[in-house]
């Protein structure tokens, strides 16, 4: 086991942002609370998720971190498990959120609130243009020189977006933007789904140089969708690849901006004297192109977020503050593009461009490093043994899967319930026979099931071996045994009153600006003129 949890106040935790040093704030409740009520300066680590997420939030072993909850006990388990992993300096928020509101400290609502209320300082600032989606319709009606870019992943796009769209993720937007508008009198309109991304996306264009007329949609597809315009799904628009000329376009535009900012490129050998001080200093390495490209070939060690998502919810990559960010992909146009806002932030950003660097390559996609998982000792039952024993005793499926996940396809008759709440529903559970966890890929349900008392067997693969054997599954919430805490549904995936909580989401986002010029917790330093 680890050292000795400490209790701190909100007086000593408000201290650990200004003094200078590393920290990490965890909130170990799920989505949906955390939503609800949280410190501007917290990461969103669900207890019943530890194992897969700290490892890549905190990476520094010897890190300050601090953990807390709204009163539910969570925090002091997760401090402790944490520190059964291996980190050293773990701390707890006495009386938690209530303590931090009667020290007289603000609290938030929202996700990624850091990231959100940034671009609304950016537009507030720049004087970010934008247009109406009454004015859009017309100019798309009357056939007018506009092009409309939407820059959130080609995943949401597909999903839901304005007719006549393009797909142009973040930092693709400037980095494609030539090959996509060879002329400079084309109108160029910005959207995604809110205003955050609409806004960076557009600013990027005009800091970039562009000479076109860029304006960002007000409100993004909300705003579309509450004007009472179509949304359709199934668009598959996508940005070309870049040319010769795109490139040395954009190539021109990254340096000018990363004049402009300050912002340092880094060498091999500066890259490799910063790992080999991970241990007093902590170092994110994020490759920011696609996921195709990063597949293909990437810096050992690098994480794969492309550069808009890393913008939009830098919370969910980055949990320690004061840490070093190195940005990387093979141009330098795209880490460039993207640590121009990163910086502004208030990240210790640099660029590093693995083009002609003789550097130690991977292939494939990132995978979170789960840990504990070694020491997960654990029966485990192979999905054709677990469809036998369906049909000859008693068995209770379990699943750790996310919510949405469940109620996309779940083994007939497992019941869904979250981990942290395991306690209250595993005497009931038991009771419904032998118990079998599962997750999607089975990692989740081997730790949870080592866990258990009493012992509890884990499917070997997961679910996802369960489908590749030919076995059926069910969809809906067929028995959901927890309420669905894990994810904060958007407004457009709200079952009732979706027109109104667009418009409260879209006023929240507005009013963030206003609440920063009063909180001394944000590093924000905004570039002017």
């Amino acid at each position: 086991m680890g050292k000795q949890i400490e209790q701190i106040d909100a007086q000593t935790l408000k201290s650990y942002f200004h003094d200078g040093g590393e920290v990490a704030l965890l909130d170990a409740r799920e989505e949906v609370p955390f939503d609800s009520r949280h410190i501007f300066m917290a990461s969103c680590v669900p207890i019943g998720r530890l194992e897969c997420l700290v490892d890549a939030l905190v990476p520094r072993r010897s890190v300050r971190v601090v953990w807390c909850d709204d009163g539910e006990g969570y925090a002091q388990l997760a401090a402790e498990r944490m520190s059964s992993l291996g980190w050293s300096d773990i701390h707890v928020l006495s009386e938690g959120l209530s303590g931090w509101e009667k020290a007289g400290h603000r609290i938030y609502s929202g996700m990624h609130v850091p990231s959100k209320a940034f671009a609304e300082l950016i537009e507030c600032d720049a004087g970010t243009p934008h247009i109406s989606a009454d004015e859009l319709k017309a100019m798309l009606d009357n056939k007018s020189d506009v092009v409309l870019f939407d820059t959130r992943t080609f995943e949401e796009y597909h999903g839901n977006s304005i007719p006549n769209a393009i797909s142009a993720p973040g930092a693709e937007l400037v980095y494609r933007f030539k090959d996509m508008v060879p002329s400079s009198e084309t109108k160029v309109v910005i959207n995604c789904g809110g205003r955050t991304r609409s806004i960076i996306g557009a600013e990027a264009l005009r800091v970039a140089g562009y000479p076109n007329d860029v304006v960002s949609l007000a409100n993004g597809t909300q705003g579309w969708h509450l004007a009472g315009y179509d949304i359709i799904d199934g668009a598959n628009r996508a940005a070309p690849e870049v040319s010769a000329n795109g490139l040395a376009v954009a190539k021109d535009a990254a340096k000018r901006v990363a004049k402009r900012a300050g912002i340092r490129a880094i060498d091999l050998a500066t890259l490799s004297n910063w790992r080999k001080e991970n241990e007093i200093r902590t170092l994110y390495l994020f490759d920011v192109r696609t996921a195709k490209e990063f597949e293909a070939g990437h810096l050992k060690g690098a994480k794969h977020i492309a550069g808009g998502q890393l913008v939009q919810e830098t919370d969910r990559h980055c949990a320690t503050w004061g840490a070093r960010v190195v940005l990387i992909d093979d141009t330098s146009v795209r880490a460039t593009f993207t640590a121009y806002w990163m910086k502004q932030m208030g990240w210790d950003v640099a660029t590093f461009s693995t083009d002609g660097k003789d550097i130690e390559i991977e292939t494939g996609i990132w995978s979170p490093n789960i840990l504990g998982l070694e020491d997960a000792g654990v029966n485990m039952i192979s999905a054709a043994e677990l469809r036998s024993s369906m049909d000859a005793e008693a068995v209770q499926v379990v699943d750790l899967a996310m919510s949405k996940e469940y109620l996309n396809g779940h083994i007939p008759g497992a019941a869904f319930v979250l981990r942290s709440q395991f306690p209250s529903v595993i005497g009931d559970l038991s009771n419904s026979g032998t118990l079998v966890l599962t997750s999607p890929d089975g990692k989740l349900a081997r730790l949870a099931a080592s866990q258990l008392t009493p012992p509890a067997k884990a499917l070997a693969g997961g679910t996802n071996a369960w489908v590749s054997a030919g076995f059926k599954v069910e969809t809906g919430p067929e028995r959901m045994l927890s309420e669905a805490l894990d994810i904060r549904l958007k407004a457009r995936e709200e079952e009732v009153n979706k027109e109104e909580a667009m418009k409260a989401y879209l006023n929240w986002e507005i009013e963030l600006a206003e609440q920063m010029r009063t909180e001394d917790d944000q590093r924000y330093d905004i570039i002017r003129g």
